[in-house]
């Protein structure tokens, strides 16, 4: 991959051990196909969501791209009564990202992060290098050198 994304440029600033993908040159219009396009398992590959609490509160929720969140599950593992989604036309202003190319790490501000602890079935996990076209793999133990999240059951 010739172009180095933000993401990409923190994991080699903290000598990370990562893979990336390009799949800048197919037609994807969502993450199970992103993951059929990677040749790679859908439970394995994850998106990135933000959402809004009661408390007006944002936080980050990944989970493998084939299943949707359980907004219960989500408002519980950050301590809220409840969670919506935040609207499309709201993220690019509060992450810096657009739709199909927001990854947890070089927002604006940090949100607080939860991963879907189905996350731990795998050695790695797939995500957005905060680019469309672009996904690295990383170990967690190796994200976590990079990024505060918890992990708890999502989906």
């Amino acid at each position: 991959m010739e172009v180095k994304t933000n993401v990409m440029r923190l994991f080699d600033r903290q000598k990370l051990n990562y893979r990336t993908y390009d799949y800048s040159d197919r037609p994807v219009t969502n993450g199970e196909e992103i993951a059929a396009a990677l040749g790679q398992n859908p439970l394995q590959v994850f998106k990135t969501l933000v959402t809004v609490g009661k408390t007006k509160n944002h936080y980050v929720f990944m989970l493998p791209v084939c299943c949707e969140l359980d907004l219960k599950k989500a408002a519980a593992a950050v301590g809220e009564k409840n969670i919506e989604m935040i609207k499309q036309k709201e993220l690019f202003p509060l992450t810096g990202y657009v739709h199909g190319g927001c990854s947890p790490l070089g927002m604006k501000k940090q949100f607080m992060v939860t991963i879907d602890s189905g996350a731990e079935n795998f050695p790695t996990i797939i995500f957005s290098a905060g680019k469309i076209g672009c996904q690295v793999e990383i170990a967690l133990a190796e994200l976590q050198k990079v990024l505060r999240f918890q992990i708890a059951s999502l989906v």
